[in-house]
């Protein structure tokens, strides 16, 4: 079994061991020390993993959606999605909001 990623940094690939989750880390916290995890369970790299056969037909992490921790000091991408739901440092991460444009009068 691959190690759980404790070090993130911009451009790392993970894979959840639960589930069809994949994500790109965009931005890291500026230690880069996090516990990022997935249904529960810690991340590992992507390279050579596979997920976990069986779950839940429903997504809860969705394709091409960008999702941040509580201080947004993390900010993942969603490139495959999956039943578990992200985690950073046990606390659930949110899917990031658009930045409202600025009103043009």
């Amino acid at each position: 079994m691959t190690p759980p990623v404790t070090t993130l940094r911009p451009g790392d690939q993970l894979a959840s061991a639960v589930c069809g989750t994949r994500v790109v880390v965009v931005r890291a916290p500026a230690g880069g020390s996090a516990q990022l995890a997935c249904g529960g369970s810690p991340m590992v790299p992507a390279t050579g993993a596979k997920p976990a056969p069986g779950g839940v037909a429903e997504a809860v992490t969705l394709i091409g959606k960008r999702y941040v921790d509580a201080d947004g000091a993390l900010e993942v991408l969603c490139t495959s999605s999956g039943t578990g739901e992200l985690s950073c440092d046990g606390v659930p991460m949110t899917i990031k909001t658009a930045k409202p444009l600025p009103a043009s009068d």
